[in-house]
């Protein structure tokens, strides 16, 4: 019976303990849509700026060429390499056989991010359509948790995430495409942002809206109601892979990072969110290199669309920078990570196969 006692007390302080590890209180999560590891860290491929794909190709080697692969790569991510390379850990460079991995087989959009959500590949989960996913995942789970109802919510360009989370079950707030914020105490900016979506082009088709304004939309959001948990996912970068504009890829990669940046100093300088918030940055799937022709693409007969990467920065994350140990990561390991930094344990309540966190994350 002592013994029982004993080990019941034990589990209880450890959950109590493990509840109380973590100083992060709040998360940015960001996701640029088909971003390959290639180009996050080594900046512009030569290869691609000299191919059929780089219009401008004098203007593009002026703006994102340098002699060496840190020049490049902090040309065009700035943010990512003057900051969170500083004070955080970027992982996937598989130049020093650092790995991130989908584990799902088919590297296409809707699998990435239900993967990425859900901890682990469903292989129900094989399509874009916009089917309903049964599986649980990591928002809604953090939504339940005393403190955070309510304060969990996410903006999206692409308009397949009310069915990638589940909105019927989950109860999350996700605005993508031209959802609009209807809240009856929106201030005037996100007022305007739901009449200006419409007017600005559409270019991206009817559904999916610019970065730019899924941006803004964040941006207004955090400063009027505070979330605790805010996703960011961005779509831009995989149109323009798929219209075979190496330009105009790049181009919406700096911008993005200066999207994140900004997000990033407007937390820093609000009390509620300094040096109390994580940073989390990572894309839903890789793209093909060799040959040149399949950088435009992905999926299961595209060898390379496998290959992801990830970033993170926060109190509880030390700045070990670019990671160069040899060890592989899978997409399905960020669901468990992201619940882990606010001291939750989503494989408690998923109710389904959940990757263990990224150990290397968090500080000992």
């Amino acid at each position: 019976m002592k013994k029982i006692l004993l080990f019941a007390i034990y589990l209880i302080s450890a959950s109590v303990s493990y509840a109380q590890i973590t100083k992060t209180k709040n998360l940015l999560i960001v996701t640029l849509d088909g971003m390959r590891w290639q180009e996050v860290f080594k900046g512009a491929d030569s290869l691609l700026i000299n191919s059929k794909y780089t219009a401008d190709k004098k203007e593009v080697r002026k703006k994102y060429w340098a002699a060496t692969v840190e020049e490049r790569r902090k040309r065009l991510f700035p943010f990512l390499w003057s900051v969170v390379a500083k004070q955080g850990q970027l992982y996937g460079n598989r130049d020093f056989g650092n790995k991130a991995e989908l584990s799902n087989p088919y590297h296409f959009s809707y699998p990435g991010y239900s993967e990425l959500f859900t901890g682990f590949p469903d292989p129900k989960m094989n399509t874009n359509d916009a089917i309903l996913n049964p599986n649980i995942n990591v928002l809604e789970f953090i939504n339940k948790q005393k403190g955070f109802a309510g304060k969990v919510v996410t903006f999206a360009s692409w308009e397949r995430f009310p069915q990638i989370l589940n909105t019927s079950r989950s109860g999350l707030p996700v605005y993508s495409g031209y959802v609009p914020v209807l809240n009856q105490d929106a201030n005037a900016k996100l007022k305007y942002l739901n009449e200006l979506q419409h007017n600005v082009p559409h270019y991206l088709g009817d559904s999916t809206r610019l970065d730019f304004i899924t941006y803004e939309f964040s941006k207004e959001y955090i400063k009027q109601y505070k979330p605790r948990v805010l996703y960011m996912a961005f779509d831009e970068t995989d149109d323009m892979a798929h219209e075979g504009n190496y330009k105009f890829y790049l181009e919406r990669a700096k911008q993005e990072d200066g999207y994140i940046k900004a997000l990033w100093d407007l937390l820093q300088s609000d009390p509620f969110y300094k040096d109390n918030t994580t940073l989390i940055v990572t894309c839903d799937h890789g793209r093909g290199h060799d040959p040149i022709d399949q950088w435009k693409d992905h999926g299961a007969d595209i060898k390379g669309s496998e290959n992801t990467w990830f970033a993170v920065m926060g109190p509880d994350t030390d700045n070990s920078g670019e990671m160069k140990n040899q060890t592989t990561t899978f997409h399905k390991q960020l669901a468990q990570t992201i619940a882990s930094l606010i001291g939750l344990d989503f494989r408690s309540e998923a109710h389904h196969e959940v990757g263990d966190g990224v150990k290397t994350v968090i500080k000992k």
